[in-house]
């Protein structure tokens, strides 16, 4: 029959229901009679006796995680070494991480409780290795003169071959033409594969084509090397979308469906010319949507009918696997299609349950307790088995008691087949083969070079070397044969109980003191098209507010002055109060406020929701902070007879001067600050975004702050010289250059009368150090994020990249590659990553510092722009770090090289600028990380991540030096700046005596 042009619609699914509600509909149909309990216990005990009493001669991947323990911290050490050394190409680099891992755990005293061949190579190597480099007999930081002649090379060559030893365990073979050997796919008896070629996502045009091409002619390979049994019965290959796109994202929607639905289509018919498996990869939560509707059109494809090996993967720890099954079930029923659908636990939950927290989701994504995984992984097979023959079910699993229940609950053993990861769950496959040879499972072989490996074997490690993992617990003779047959609706027990009780929402990630700032999920399809909506209907006001002159800037002083006294006697917890209810109505018109910023910041909808939060955080965390540190007087100790109290009080009126960069969320972290601490304010922002400000302002006087104590003056730079001149003014905050903020600091000097504060954050020539040991796609990700986004209009962007000279070419070649696949223009379109600099002014200041650098430094890259205020990412190559002077306050990145023996000059070099905002580095060595923490005053330092968007409360945000004042705004020190301290000490003896001490007991 031909196919159904129509499908059913996209695929919909609640992104992070409540898990008591999915547990009640699970514990609901989870028992079974107890005959088919009894069978299944009877199964999964064979099946742990078989893993237990394994003897295998040469070992495997549960032997080197027996042994290496993540708990331990030779296991840590050991994680880490895997992950980065063998990409490390120079000599000294990787000497000096050796010495770091190896002195983190006790490898020296190390005694082997395994007698397979893997563990003791491995363990040895280590050993040997650790012997030559003990702590405390070389010098800080080097492996010493005598191990540098002598023992460096066999230290080095020992512990790069334990790393191959371990990935030759992971990985089937380093090329496809290997592993088909290594599978022998002309055997008698062949097992089945699925052949999954390693690496990262793409992060560049070249990225996807080359990985494109690997995925072509591996299907080649395994094709002419198959032999001629029909599907299931074949070999398979592995697919990752995110591989053949380098912004495979649900706001590159339109992009992705237009360019990577015709490359999956064209591998899945090479895939259909061998009639092979091809299983497009599971990815992360934000991108499912995404995934369903490339799978969607490419399995709807005519040149696809007659074939059945199309497949997808399916990842039970997703609230939505269900769902998914359900979707994909209506979809090949439509198009008259078989599918093969392969279930798995899921292999990103630690980043599921960081990403659903960084962006203040109601719920997570994914289940907080594994054994609701487990429940729903069998809840999910009892779907797919009813699905026969429709869909082929692949269950991929190392749990005893998951196999017991699937074949339990199959009934008969044809129309499904179980996986395993290459390397591991041998000895209970091989049980299960000698029990039941009619059953079928396949191989998932990891396929590609050890430099591939590292992400895949760290993901692993980490996934299935978890103290609570079933590969864990059944490889430890300790832990009862009872205790794994424990069913997961028996763990959980009753729906209140589905949820991990330490793992808290992510609108409760800081605790009682105060509510995360909501957000929402760009993957969620419903989420994403109403905030567009709802912000296309904003009304946004259009007509511009009047400047002020310097009589009313003096006016606005006078009646802030009148205002404080009642201000500062309103109770802390009634300010606290109204600051709270700002950050309700800022989270309710979130919308309204986006759509301000858009149109008068040019913020990307990214940036201007996350502004929009941080302002949020702001409100509430100055309430928090206040509340403790304003509300009742704190005691100190003293002698008998006397009460002394320290408390703190507003200082009067406070000017707070803000940029035009972050117009909102510095605004008002500014002035909630001032008035929390009790202060009156007159707040004067940026002459560019005077919209933002006045709305701001609105919601603050509609919260309950009264009009008295908060005064807005709108105007250019002399308005702000005139009040930061005035006699009353109590002190200043300020946000912007380092030339404004000394302007300030001169005047208040100059004047008579009271010393008052100041508090200046300002910019600054921002480094970022990446070594050899950094992952290069992990760095390409967070520079191109730190110098471009908001189109470098950050104090905090990244400027100046100092890149290891041995690794520098594939970085700067990702960096450039990535960078030229951001879209730049109209910041209302979900799809732009990088909007219009704030004005022709500062366009006209890049272009002149563009022009200068193309003649005078080796140009990476230059992006082009479209018409009107755009600035194009430019990345440029320095000779020296000292030929950049200047902060330069837009899309542009500096690169210098140095040598892995010259990082002390590169310090030397980050210190003269004067400037002390952020720092980046990227190294898996903690001995450089600490000399260059230890080594540089910087306000803000990340260690491989990106280097902006400071949270409030988390990373406290400001500098020193030439770079700010301090104390960091959004930080536990911040609000007592504001006040003044005033200590009141009571004779309480006074009367005649001192009663409470005479009343006193023994």
């Amino acid at each position: 029959m031909p196919a159904d042009p129509s499908s059913p619609p996209p695929f919909s699914a609640p992104y992070a229901p409540d898990d008591a509600a999915i547990a009640a509909r699970l514990l609901g149909t989870a028992t079974l009679a107890a005959a088919q309990e009894a069978r299944i216990d009877r199964t999964a005990t064979r099946l742990i006796e078989a893993i237990r009493t394994n003897d295998d001669p040469l070992g495997g991947v549960e032997d080197m995680l027996r042994e290496f323990a993540l708990s331990t911290k030779e296991g840590l050490a050991l994680m880490v070494l895997a992950e980065a050394l063998l990409r490390v190409p120079d000599a000294r680099t990787a000497d000096e991480f050796i010495e770091d891992r190896l002195g983190q755990g006790d490898f020296v005293h190390h005694e082997t409780k395994s007698s397979a061949f893997l563990v003791n190579a491995s363990a040895w190597a280590l050993g040997m290795s650790a012997r030559v480099i003990r702590p405390g007999e070389t010098p800080q930081g080097t492996i010493g003169r005598l191990t540098k002649r002598l023992g460096a090379p066999a230290v080095r060559a020992a512990t790069r071959q334990a790393m191959r030893l371990m990935g030759s365990h992971f990985v089937l073979g380093e090329t496809i033409e290997a592993a088909l050997a290594r599978a022998e796919p002309h055997s008698a008896h062949s097992p089945r594969y699925s052949f999954d070629m390693l690496g990262e996502g793409a992060r560049t045009a070249d990225d996807a084509m080359r990985y494109f091409k690997a995925y072509a002619s591996a299907i080649e390979a395994i094709g002419r090397a198959a032999d001629d049994r029909p599907l299931p019965d074949r070999p398979g290959i592995s697919v990752k979308l995110s591989a053949l796109h380098p912004r495979f994202e649900a706001v590159s929607r339109e992009r992705v469906m237009k360019e990577l639905v015709p490359r999956l289509v064209d591998l899945a018919k090479r895939a259909k010319n061998f009639d092979l498996n091809f299983t497009v990869d599971a990815e992360e939560a934000d991108r499912l949507e995404l995934s369903l509707d490339v799978i969607a059109a490419a399995l709807g494809d005519a040149s696809l009918l007659g074939w059945d090996g199309f497949g997808l993967a399916i990842q039970a720890y997703q609230k939505r696997a269900g769902d998914v099954i359900d979707y994909v079930d209506h979809l090949a029923r439509a198009l008259n299609r078989r599918v093969m659908l392969r279930l798995v636990k899921g292999a990103y939950w630690d980043t599921e349950i960081k990403r659903a927290q960084e962006r203040g989701l109601d719920g997570y994504p994914v289940f907080t307790r594994k054994a609701m995984t487990d429940l729903n992984f069998i809840a999910c097979a009892q779907k797919l088995l009813g699905l026969r023959p429709r869909a082929f079910p692949q269950f991929a699993t190392h749990n005893a008691l998951t196999v017991a229940t699937i074949l339990e609950l199959a009934g008969e053993s044809s129309g499904f087949e179980f996986q395993r990861l290459h390397g591991m769950g041998e000895a209970l496959y091989a049980q299960l083969s000698e029990d039941r040879p009619d059953l079928a499972y396949r191989t998932y072989a990891p396929v590609g070079s050890h430099r591939d490996l590292l992400a895949y074997l760290v993901r692993r490690l980490l996934e299935n070397g978890a103290n609570s993992s079933f590969v864990a617990l059944a490889a430890d003779e300790s832990v009862p044969v009872a205790t794994l047959l424990r069913r997961p609706a028996e763990i959980i027990g009753t729906p209140d109980h589905a949820r991990h009780p330490n793992i808290p929402l992510p609108r409760d990630l800081y605790g009682p003191q105060r509510k995360n700032a909501r957000g929402i999920e760009f993957g969620e399809r419903a989420a994403l098209n109403k905030l567009v909506a709802d912000i296309a209907a904003a009304a946004v006001p259009s007509a511009r507010t009047a400047d002020t002159t310097p009589a009313d800037a003096n006016a606005a002083i006078a009646a802030a002055r009148e205002g404080f006294r009642r201000w500062s006697r309103t109770p802390a917890d009634a300010r606290a109060k109204i600051l709270e209810t700002a950050a309700d109505l800022l989270e309710q018109r979130a919308a309204h406020f986006i759509a301000l910023l858009q149109r008068e910041g040019g913020k990307t909808l990214d940036d201007a929701q996350s502004e929009v939060r941080e302002a949020t955080d702001f409100c509430r965390y100055y309430a928090a902070q206040g509340k403790r540190l304003f509300g009742d007087s704190e005691a100190l100790p003293g002698p008998t007879g006397e009460s002394n109290v320290l408390q703190l009080r507003g200082r009067g009126v406070f000017v707070a001067i803000s940029p035009w960069n972050f117009p909102l969320a510095i605004f008002l972290g500014q002035v909630t600050a001032a008035l929390m601490a009790g202060n009156s304010v007159v707040a004067k922002p940026a002459e560019q975004t005077p919209l933002v400000a006045a709305e701001a302002v609105r919601l603050l006087h509609e919260a309950g702050v009264p009009a008295s104590a908060l005064h807005l003056v709108q105007g250019d730079g002399r308005i702000g010289a005139s009040l930061t001149a005035h006699p009353d003014v109590a002190g200043v905050v300020f946000t912007g250059s380092t030339e404004v903020a000394r302007a300030i600091n001169r005047a208040l000097a100059a004047k008579d009368g009271p010393i008052v504060p100041l508090i200046a954050e300002t910019g600054g020539i921002n480094a970022m150090i990446v070594d050899a040991t950094a992952l290069p796609e992990q760095v390409a990700d967070d520079v191109v994020t730190s110098a471009f986004r908001s189109a470098g209009q950050r104090c905090s962007a990244l400027r100046l990249l100092f890149l290891q000279d041995d690794v520098a070419d594939r970085m700067i070649e990702m960096i450039a590659g990535a960078a030229r696949e951001l879209r730049i223009g109209d910041p209302s379109d979900p799809a732009t990553h990088i909007g219009p600099v704030i004005d022709a002014e500062a366009k006209q200041r890049l272009d002149e510092h563009i022009a200068r650098m193309k003649q005078a430094a080796r140009v990476h890259f230059a992006g082009t722009a479209p018409e009107g205020n755009f600035v194009a990412p430019h990345i440029f190559e320095l000779s020296d770090a000292g030929k950049l002077t200047e902060e330069v306050f837009g899309p542009v990145l500096h690169v210098v090289r140095y040598r892995a023996d010259a990082l002390g000059g590169v310090l030397q070099a980050i210190e003269r600028s004067g400037y002390g905002l952020t720092l980046g580095i990227h190294s898996r060595i903690d001995d450089t990380i600490e000399d260059v923490v230890d080594r540089l005053q910087v306000g803000n330092i990340y260690v491989n991540r990106n280097m902006i968007g400071a949270v409030v409360g988390v990373q406290p945000f400001g500098g020193s030096g030439l770079s700010g004042t301090g104390p960091k705004a959004g930080g536990p020190h911040y609000l007592a700046r504001f006040a003044t301290e005033q200590t009141v000490t009571v004779n309480t003896a006074a009367a005649g005596g001192n009663a409470a001490l005479m009343a006193g007991g023994e």
